[in-house]
């Protein structure tokens, strides 16, 4: 167990204890709630940089780092559509979310069982779309007013883009899978 992968495995750790979090009766809760979203969106970003940087990248991390994103932001994601379910926009845009992460896993899988990984790297838009996703479900999770800025409303609006990103980036990795797809019919 390496550096990165141990970081990774924190993360999954972290799934059950922001969903314990997200539902304490408390009026912190999602205080604490968004403060281990955002721990494991940074440690997203650290594991895969120390792996890079220290040369450790491995099959178990690349199995593992996905995995553990895609939970997370799932999860947050369900959570949130529970809490709110009359807010068509979350339940939309995060509908498309999840539908295009089990989109592209599976193209990514059987690009890789067809040896043409490397056509559906990860895009500029997906990384845009994550960045985006991020923050709108920092700030759904929050809730709050942050300086008279509306939170829900402004992660609403985030979201709503980042599930035009998720659709644009799902585009991407179709069309550069497009040929593959296409001879094996």
């Amino acid at each position: 167990m390496n550096i990165p992968n141990a970081i990774t495995v924190f993360r999954i750790v972290l799934i059950p204890v922001f969903i314990g979090t997200f539902y304490l009766p408390q009026s912190w809760s999602h205080l604490l709630a968004t403060f281990i979203f955002w721990l494991a969106s940074i440690s997203d970003w650290f594991d895969g940089y120390l792996a890079r940087k220290l040369n450790q990248q491995s099959a178990l991390g690349a199995f593992l780092d996905p995995l553990a994103d895609k939970l997370m932001v799932i999860i947050a994601l369900l959570l949130l559509i529970a809490e709110h379910p009359d807010n068509l926009w979350l339940l939309g845009s995060s509908l498309i979310i999840i539908a295009r992460e089990i989109i592209v896993s599976s193209l990514r899988e059987w690009m890789a069982v067809q040896g043409k990984s490397e056509q559906v790297a990860v895009s500029f838009v997906g990384k845009a779309k994550t960045v985006g996703q991020m923050f709108a479900i920092l700030f759904l999770i929050y809730e709050q007013d942050l300086f008279g800025m509306p939170t829900f409303i402004l992660g609403t609006g985030l979201l709503v883009w980042a599930a035009l990103l998720t659709i644009l980036s799902m585009l991407v990795y179709l069309q550069a899978a497009w040929k593959t797809i296409k001879r094996s019919t």
